[in-house]
């Protein structure tokens, strides 16, 4: 297959140093010191499409910035990509715009949950799942995702359904992060299955976190919207009451546009979708602004191709980031991500605790990543590598680590 005629701007390198980014002008808070190639938080280092950027360029035209009403074409760029992308027909009453993802996780907590309720998590997974239950005095059930060989011998992640089940039975919430962060797997129609009918049996209300579904690699399988899966079979007079599944999409990171905050839920469910209003409303959060909507519509719309290259250019990337680690890099282990732009690194054959793990990429090999810990439990060993930057970064940083594992013996 031929590269997309779009990725060799992907290869550009853009000075970011001075410009606020969290990534870069954060290394020094976060690492103490600024000493470290950053590929930590999850944005990556390429311009954003020519349509967002000339939309935003077009609104910062106007001279007023006053308070900002999404419109309904902002609704129907989401609608129309959905259904183009994912075959999922998503009528227009189920979208509630929501300040981000995170405080989506949050909201959706408050609104549908009471203290003392069970809220499940699968880890390891992003971080913020935890304190949206831990942070709301709800009850955390975790479900731990469990690390096997698959058919090819390769290391792939599997939900555990038995324990799932258990949880269940104690549960009202289970956060879902579908494809998934930090393992990059991208359940299939019998996992979702499975899991529906677990959530079917227990009264159990999914949130699913579908932010990095644009995200998935050309040899991957394609993403299965749970929504859209759970629906299949259910007439659409009985499908307001029992749908009981929840999406968080946003083209924050399929557009690379996260700071500009601005995401939305898929809500079927008439009361759910009520009581995440009012709880949305009650401490007058603003969501919408003139950029951020600009931005949104824009890359619904307009970001088609510039998606497609991206994905070749990441494929690329991860492809040649692991035939190193392979070849190279003996004592560490990829999980091969079938989604996302983030690698997951198998370090526990170095035979350092999680903090002399951090203090050896960080001091030794000079490389800011996210420490495995921080997404909970079976993330001990593990590193976090954000790839969604030149792939000349990419390999620049791994013979970084090449360079310090032969330093110590340990490659």
């Amino acid at each position: 297959m031929g590269a997309h005629p779009l990725t060799s701007r992907f290869d550009q390198p853009i000075d970011r140093e001075g410009s606020g980014a969290l990534k870069f002008d954060g290394r020094a808070q976060t690492f103490g010191t600024t000493e470290v190639t950053p590929m930590w938080v999850a944005d990556m280092d390429f311009a954003v499409p020519e349509a967002v950027s000339q939309a935003l360029q077009a609104r910062v035209a106007h001279p007023v910035f006053g308070y900002a009403l999404a419109p309904e074409s902002l609704y129907q760029a989401l609608m129309d990509w959905l259904h183009t992308q994912h075959d999922w027909h998503v009528p227009r009453e189920w979208i509630v715009l929501t300040p981000g993802v995170v405080p989506s996780l949050n909201l959706v907590v408050a609104a549908l949950t009471q203290p003392g309720d069970g809220v499940i998590v699968q880890p390891p997974v992003y971080f913020p799942f935890f304190s949206a239950a831990t942070g709301q005095q709800r009850r955390l059930l975790e479900n731990p995702l469990r690390l096997v060989n698959d058919a090819t011998g390769q290391p792939q992640y599997q939900m555990d359904m038995d324990h799932l089940t258990v949880c269940a039975q104690q549960a009202r919430l289970l956060l879902l992060c579908s494809p998934h962060n930090p393992v990059g797997r991208v359940w299939q129609t019998a996992e979702l299955e499975a899991l529906l009918g677990i959530a079917e049996a227990h009264d159990l209300i999914i949130l699913s976190d579908e932010i990095h579904a644009d995200l998935v690699y050309p040899d991957a399988p394609p993403h299965q919207p749970l929504s859209r899966l759970s629906a299949q079979g259910v007439a659409d007079s009985e499908l307001a009451s029992s749908h009981r599944i929840i999406t968080a999409v946003s083209p924050s990171k399929t557009f690379n546009i996260p700071g500009l905050g601005l995401s939305a839920l898929i809500v079927p469910n008439a009361q759910h979708r009520q009581a995440i209003q009012r709880h949305l409303t009650t401490p007058g959060v603003s969501v919408t602004n003139p950029l951020n909507m600009a931005a949104f519509e824009a890359a619904y719309r307009g970001g088609h191709a510039w998606q497609r290259a991206l994905l070749d250019y990441l494929q690329d990337t991860r492809d040649a980031a692991i035939a190193y680690i392979q070849s190279e890099l003996p004592s560490i282990k990829a999980v091969a991500p079938q989604a996302t732009y983030l690698l997951w690194l198998d370090c526990r054959a170095l035979q350092l605790d999680d903090d002399a793990l951090k203090h050896f990429f960080i001091q030794e090999a000079q490389l800011g990543l996210s420490p495995g810990a921080m997404f909970g439990h079976g993330g001990e060993g593990f590193m976090r590598m954000n790839i969604a930057t030149p792939k000349a970064n990419v390999m620049a940083a791994l013979a970084q680590l090449k360079t310090a594992l032969s330093r110590k013996d340990l490659a």
